[in-house]
């Protein structure tokens, strides 16, 4: 069934498959926040800026960031296949 703009319904078993792969993602993001604590390096990587005042810290973990976006893009590039 196409609705104007050209936008096809997907069935009850895509949804249930989009929210499997969203439920399995939401884990996965609380257990590397769960284990980020332990790891001491992530988050304070030369790179990283940090601007401390007397009532403002503005803290933006760049190095981290780039770090991150590395590892993620070699594990779909892997799994990609």
């Amino acid at each position: 069934m196409n609705l104007s703009g050209g936008f096809q319904m997907f069935g009850f078993g895509a949804l249930g498959k989009l929210l499997i792969l969203v439920g399995v993602l939401v884990i996965v993001i609380g257990l590397l926040l769960l284990v980020g604590e332990k790891i001491p390096w992530v988050g304070r990587l030369p790179g990283d800026i940090i601007i401390k005042r007397e009532r403002f810290t503005f803290y933006f973990p760049l190095a981290t960031s780039i770090l991150i976006s590395i590892i993620l893009t070699l594990l779909f590039t892997l799994f990609r296949k």
